[in-house]
């Protein structure tokens, strides 16, 4: 049976040797700097949409908390079970915008994160998807983007995205910003190339 292409995922499988060797080369509290203050301290409910390798699902289950990692890409999903074995996480194949998998489950999470995803949707697909997200966030709950900017690698599909879009959009479905930064790459290999990050988070109002 052939998997249909989730859009946004282009170039991932084929580099999925020099993404492990990337991304676990970096520690995620040093990834996730900029955010560590809105992380619970208390064992929480977190969802990690778009978990790549799994480094900060096995960081935020390390720290005890109870993750479900949401990868479409099972280049990635299945080596990062092998790679980072735990029961606290529960991998699921399912994406963006939709999430047809997770939403019928009827699931809040304390916090939801999106690292290196938002910037794979098109304009339509984020509208979609916003209302969606919000959905899966308890009252109270956050949610936290990282939003690349920068050169669009070979074979990607990236869109450069404004914070005020994504913000307005967070808004319409009661997401209220409590952070919007922009900082440099953590990835030596990105700086270079001048890649930057917008750092955004979210409270879903009571």
């Amino acid at each position: 049976m052939t998997s249909v292409k989730v859009s946004g995922t282009e170039g991932y499988a084929d580099e999925a040797d020099e993404l492990f060797r990337r991304y676990e080369a970096v520690p995620a509290a040093d990834a996730h700097r900029a955010v560590l203050h809105l992380i619970p301290a208390a064992p929480s409910r977190i969802l990690d949409i778009g978990s790549g390798t799994g480094r900060d699902a096995a960081w935020f289950a390390a720290q005890g908390h109870r993750v479900v990692a949401v990868e479409p890409t099972d280049a990635l999903r299945l080596r990062a079970m092998a790679l980072h074995p735990s029961p606290r996480i529960e991998w699921l194949d399912d994406s963006l915008p939709d999430l047809a998998r997770l939403r019928p489950r009827g699931d809040r999470f304390d916090l939801v994160m999106l690292t290196a995803v938002w910037m794979h949707l098109d304009g339509p697909q984020r509208r979609q998807a916003m209302p969606n997200l919000a959905s899966l966030v308890r009252s109270g709950g956050a949610v936290i983007m990282k939003i690349r900017h920068g050169p669009v690698p070979p074979g990607r599909r990236m869109f450069e995205i404004p914070p005020e879009e994504t913000i307005e959009l967070a808004r319409i479905q009661g997401l209220q910003p409590i952070l919007n930064l922009r900082n440099e790459s953590s990835q030596e290999q990105n700086r270079a190339a001048g890649v930057t990050w917008t750092n955004l988070a979210f409270v879903k109002a009571g």
